[in-house]
């Protein structure tokens, strides 16, 4: 690959607008009003922001499926109203649909063949993709009876059939419970380790704080703030420390340190705390396979 292909940003959007007009009488709805962004090669970008913030409208210009009002998006370098931009894209959209009638396997075959993959390629690399999402047994198992994070899994792994340089997911774990929300995120981290460039969109902010590199928060389809997640999330004024088997007496030593600095501030002690979602998923990995014992 050349020095140029490694510099070109994998996404480009400059001053995107995008209205959508409304009927006879009515205003005209502002989706997106002059956002601009860059996502760089190998990083996971996420776009978060509450319901209606502009997030899926922008990702949507992105792929090429809306045309901007104003302002022009690139992959790669190649502008999004080209057709040959999305040759290395994988995209899962928040509700992906899949024939009820084909099992797994099936299912990314199809898909194979709309990517002019075939052949004993296109079957390993099907195998391949249901093991890496998890789907080996589900394989021969009809969609229809499928649960959400099965196929939002099959969504992924259908995303990838023609090995992109870039991933786009929209809302990939809405719906999702804890257990499959994990492994999804797990996938997604995967994808960061292979040089795989991510855009995901959320408004789940904790899983965006896991994955991404970098994000931006979208509000009223307006970029309010952008940066590294480490950098956002710092309190600059404050300092934590995390002390283990700390006594009593030790504890009180440090209160006075504090007191006596006179510009320091204790702010909070006591115990850290987990979240509901690591203590959920803690608690139904170490339950056992099975809870069915014969009767004594």
């Amino acid at each position: 690959m050349s020095d140029a292909a490694t510099t070109t940003p994998a996404v480009t959007v400059e001053n995107l607008s995008k209205v959508f007009k409304a009927g006879l009488g009515k205003k005209a709805f502002v989706a997106v009003h002059d956002l601009s962004l860059q996502v760089q090669p190998g990083e996971v970008y996420g776009l978060i922001g509450p319901n209606g913030s502009g997030k899926s409208t922008t990702m949507k210009a992105i792929l090429g499926l809306l045309a901007p009002t104003r302002g022009k998006t690139t992959i790669f370098g190649q502008s999004s109203t080209e057709v040959s931009s999305r040759c290395e894209v994988g995209f899962l959209p928040e509700n992906p649909y899949f024939y009820k009638h084909l099992n797994g396997l099936e299912t990314l075959l199809f898909y194979g063949r709309l990517c002019s993959m075939s052949g004993k390629a296109l079957k390993d690399r099907a195998r391949e993709l249901l093991a890496l999402t998890d789907l080996e047994d589900a394989a021969t198992r009809r969609v229809s009876g499928y649960s959400k994070g099965m196929l939002q899994r099959l969504g992924l792994a259908q995303a990838l059939l023609n090995r992109p340089r870039l991933v786009v997911l929209d809302e990939p774990t809405a719906g999702v419970d804890p257990s499959g929300s994990r492994k999804i995120r797990d996938l997604v981290l995967g994808f960061k380790e292979q040089g795989i460039t991510v855009l995901v969109t959320s408004h789940l902010l904790e899983q965006m704080q896991e994955v991404c590199d970098r994000v931006g928060i979208m509000a009223h389809g307006k970029m309010m703030r952008e940066g590294r997640v480490d950098e956002l999330i710092a309190v600059e004024n404050q300092t934590e420390l995390l002390l283990s088997d700390a006594s009593p007496e030790l504890l009180a030593q440090i209160t006075q340190l504090v007191e006596k600095n006179g510009t320091a501030k204790l702010i909070s002690s006591g115990h850290p705390r987990t979240t509901l979602e690591r203590l959920f998923l803690e608690a139904t990995e170490e339950a056992p396979k099975s809870v069915n014992t014969p009767a004594k």
